[in-house]
């Protein structure tokens, strides 16, 4: 009962390590004032998915329906004519026209938005990533200085960037992508499905949501400094705690929207996760926290297990 307690204590340690470093938005301004590339794209990503998306449902939900209402009333009370009011067929048919006309507002607007938001946003999140790294370059803070202290501990924490160089690294690289998306696939299909589980569904689905995003936060850096996926993987399992609590403000952040709003808000959010995930050590930091239990700590949990499994 006592290493129990001892663990959980290390275990909320760590999360709000992880917490607290996803936090660190101050990075963001660092970032966006050292490349304009970088604050260009970040501001591109607010106009879209700011500006028109959540716009467009904002001006939809108080402009859009209330209007339609008044068109074409839900109550009685609301027709002028008590004629018209008497007559349920009125009522019926208003009813049919107004979920015609809010379909049509979807299918013509918000779905083809949305498409197009996700596509645009994927490419940008890649750029500002790209640009991110850059910076770390210029102002000699290069994953290779992570890596300086990954290699010293490599022994620890297999943090060790193993993929090949020249042609077959590029080959592995592809490879590692196109099993990460499939990866990452099934442990969503894992998230939509905890759902469903009585009871405690909604926790579990919030801790897997909360994983989900901190290893997409944490891979495009990983990405970019070429670190295998079978290290990635080590490394996040071994260090769950942290991921949890890194991952955990950007769901708490949309958990309790409605699905296209959700979306809009993350679409807005993440880019500025990612930038704090490219600005962390956290290899350093858990190391430090490690470091005062002489290595201790809460040990590995096979969170991509079922995905891998079925990859």
């Amino acid at each position: 009962m006592d290493a129990l307690s001892l663990n959980a204590r290390r275990s909320a340690i760590l999360w709000l390590a992880g917490f607290r470093e996803a936090c660190s938005l101050h990075r963001v301004f660092v970032f966006c004032f050292s490349s304009k590339a970088l604050a260009i794209r970040t501001g591109q990503c607010f106009l879209l998915n700011g500006l028109i998306f959540l716009g467009s449902l904002f001006m939809f939900n108080s402009v859009v329906m209330p209007t339609l209402l008044w068109i074409l009333p839900s109550e009685c009370g609301q027709f002028v004519s008590e004629h018209v009011c008497q007559s349920r067929t009125a009522l019926a048919l208003y009813s049919f026209t107004r979920r015609v006309l809010v379909e049509l507002f979807y299918v013509f607007w918000f779905y083809p938005l949305y498409a197009f938001s996700i596509i645009l946003s994927t490419m940008w999140y890649n750029d500002i990533a790209r640009y991110a790294f850059e910076v770390l370059k210029r102002k000699g803070m290069h994953l290779a200085k992570a890596s300086g202290e990954r290699a010293s501990q490599d022994n620890q924490n297999g943090m060790h960037s193993s993929r090949p160089g020249g042609l077959e690294g590029v080959v592995v690289g592809i490879g590692e992508q196109l099993y990460s998306l499939l990866l990452l696939t099934f442990f969503f299909i894992e998230v939509v499905a905890a759902l469903f589980i009585p009871y405690i569904g909604t926790a579990i689905s919030f801790l897997l949501n909360a994983w989900m995003y901190a290893y997409y936060c944490f891979e495009y850096k990983w990405n970019l400094s070429e670190l295998s996926l079978d290290k990635r993987l080590e490394f996040f399992e071994s260090n769950w705690a942290f991921f949890a609590g890194f991952g955990s403000p950007c769901v708490l952040a949309i958990f309790f929207f409605s699905r296209l709003v959700s979306y809009g808000v993350m679409a807005i959010l993440f880019p500025l996760f990612v930038l704090t995930a490219a600005g962390s050590l956290a290899e350093q930091v858990i190391d430090s926290i490690r470091g005062e239990w002489n290595g201790g700590g809460p040990g590995k949990v096979p969170i991509f297990y079922a995905a891998d499994t079925l990859s």
